[in-house]
C-alpha cells in the first residue's frame, strides 16, 4: 500500500480530470511500444464524468483510437438494452456517442452476456467465453493477461469489479474472468461476470476513482492498518501499478 499513489484532488470534476490525463498517457505509450493498447472499463456513476471529457478533449482526439481495444472490467446478467447494462452506459455515453473514439466494432469486447441470454445459458457460460476471449488476445506479464489500463470504482461496501465482500473465490486464477452470483445487499439483484481480481497485478496502470462523501469511512477503513481482501476487496488494488483518486469528502476520515 505505501507504493499506491493516492491523490487528494479539488472535487469530483478533478477526479475526472486527473483520470483523463492519467489514461490517455498510459495509452499512447502503450500503442507507441507496441502498435496496440488494451483497456478495461468500469461501471457505475464516476465513469460518466470522465467519458463527458474524453468526449470533449483534443487531446483524446489525437489518440490512434484503431489502436485500442476497450473491454470490461465487470458486467450485470442482463441484455444490452437494460438499464442496468454497464455497457449500454458506455456505448451510449462514449463508444457510439457521436463526439467519441472511432474504435472499431471488433476491437470492443462487452462480456457475451447477449449471447448467453440468447443461448440460455448462465453467467458461468459467459465468464468462460469472456475468459477466452481475454486469454487469446491480451499480451501476457509474468504470464498474466496484461491490460494497459484498468479503471476502477470502490463500492461502499469495499468492493472492486463485481467482486463484493464475501465473493468465493476472492482470489481465483483458474480463468481471467468469473461468474458472480447475484448480490443481496445490493442492487441490482443481479448475477454478474467480472475480471478476475488476480490481473491487476500485471496491469500497466490501475486507476480507481473514487468521488463522494458516503465513500469516506470506506476509504479511511480501506487505507487504515488492518488487511482482509475477504472482507474489502478493493484493498486488491493497492498495487504499486495504482493511482487512486479522491476527493475532499472521499477523503474526509483520513489524515
Amino acid at each position: 500500500m505505501m507504493t499506491t499513489s493516492i491523490i487528494r484532488c479539488e472535487d469530483r470534476e478533478g477526479i475526472a480530470l486527473r483520470a483523463r490525463d492519467l489514461l490517455l498517457s498510459q495509452l499512447s505509450i502503450a500503442i507507441a511500444r507496441r502498435g496496440i493498447a488494451h483497456l478495461a472499463l468500469t461501471g457505475g456513476s464516476s465513469v460518466s464524468a470522465l467519458f463527458t471529457l474524453l468526449r470533449a478533449d483534443e487531446r483524446s482526439r489525437r489518440v490512434d483510437w484503431h489502436a485500442v481495444h476497450v473491454w470490461q472490467g465487470d458486467e450485470r446478467f442482463v441484455p444490452q438494452n437494460d438499464a442496468d447494462s454497464n455497457w449500454a452506459v458506455a456505448r451510449r455515453e462514449w463508444l457510439e456517442h457521436p463526439d467519441g473514439p472511432r474504435v472499431p466494432a471488433d476491437q470492443c469486447h462487452p462480456v457475451p452476456v447477449e449471447a448467453a441470454i440468447d443461448e440460455h445459458h448462465d453467467e458461468a457460460w459467459a465468464a468462460e467465453r469472456y475468459s477466452a476471449e481475454i486469454e487469446r488476445l491480451l499480451p501476457r506479464r509474468d504470464g498474466i493477461p496484461a491490460f494497459d489500463v484498468v479503471l476502477l470504482g470502490i463500492g461502499g461496501d469495499g468492493h472492486i469489479l463485481s467482486t463484493f465482500p464475501g465473493t468465493p473465490p476472492i482470489t481465483e486464477r483458474s480463468q481471467a474472468a468469473m461468474a458472480v452470483a447475484a448480490p443481496t445487499h445490493t442492487e441490482p439483484h443481479v448475477a454478474r461476470v467480472t475480471l478476475s481480481p488476480y490481473l491487476l497485478e500485471a496491469a500497466g496502470l490501475i486507476v480507481a476513482m473514487v468521488p463522494g462523501a458516503g465513500k469516506a469511512d470506506i476509504i479511511a477503513a480501506l487505507l487504515g492498518p488492518g488487511r482482509d481482501a475477504q472482507r474489502w476487496p478493493a484493498q486488491l488494488a493497492l498495487r504499486p501499478n495504482a493511482v487512486w483518486l479522491l476527493e475532499p469528502e472521499s477523503a474526509a476520515g483520513l489524515d
